[in-house]
């Protein structure tokens, strides 16, 4: 067999041998030969009933699977032998032996550990099914309620990742525009200290040239005020003069 049959060996659910389309409706027709009622007792119609309800539940999530090799379309039904203690220890092995190969994660979501759960899950289902229909179908409800749970917590865990992204992103914008803002704020700043600094060299400039002013301006002062005073003594001296030479 290629290896679009060998895929279909992995699965912990027990199928038959594989056969091809054309014996798979040959051996149909003959089971149903072999299977026709040969009276019209009530004990065939409630048997051939319960075996309908059987396979209807067990097609329901159970199909039948094909493949194609060498232009050949090959057909693999499910089995309907029912199943023995050493089966159930068989499959518990093989179950913890795939988890191992696989490299299943023991905690977390892991899809590995998942589907072989699943499949182990749908065994189960087949092995109580063949013997009890009743408790197969209601193996089958928990096992849609879990699988409906589990989605719901698979859509809750994607909607998180996805609503982080989402936030980290836009934290991601809003750090780049507030580094932004603050690179422009420090070149303000440091405009405002080159003003700053500008303009205190001009005060130091212009209470220096108001301090040679006023130094120019007060020495001016003083010489004229000496000027003024001698002036005053010549005048006054001279005004003692006259007036003693009137007397």
């Amino acid at each position: 067999m290629d290896e679009s049959y060998l895929q279909y060996q992995k699965t912990l659910v027990r199928y038959n041998n594989p056969i091809l389309a054309s014996k798979q409706k040959i051996k149909k027709n003959e089971n149903e030969r072999l299977n026709e009622p040969k009276d019209d007792g009530r004990n065939f119609s409630i048997k051939n009933s319960i075996q309908n309800e059987t396979e209807e539940i067990l097609n329901s999530f159970l199909p039948v699977r094909s493949w194609e090799e060498n232009g050949k379309l090959w057909i693999q039904t499910y089995s309907s032998s029912p199943a023995t203690r050493q089966d159930v220890i068989y499959l518990t092995e093989t179950l913890d032996s795939r988890l191992a190969q696989n490299n299943a994660r023991e905690i977390g979501i892991c899809p590995i550990r998942r589907e072989l759960y699943n499949q182990c899950f749908d065994e189960v289902i087949r092995q109580v099914t063949i013997s009890c229909t009743e408790r197969g179908l209601l193996l089958l409800r928990v096992r849609n309620e879990i699988n409906l749970k589990e989605q719901a917590y698979q859509n809750l865990y994607s909607s998180s990742i996805a609503y982080g992204l989402r936030k980290t992103l836009y934290e991601q914008e809003i750090k780049e525009k507030i580094l932004e803002r603050s690179y422009q704020l420090e070149q303000e700043i440091k405009q405002v200290k080159a003003s700053l600094n500008d303009l205190k060299m001009k005060i130091d400039l212009i209470k220096l040239e108001n301090d040679t002013l006023w130094e120019e301006m007060k020495k001016k002062h003083n010489e004229e005020l000496t000027l003024h005073k001698a002036t005053n003594s010549q005048l006054m001296a001279q005004l003692l003069g006259i007036v003693d030479i009137k007397k």
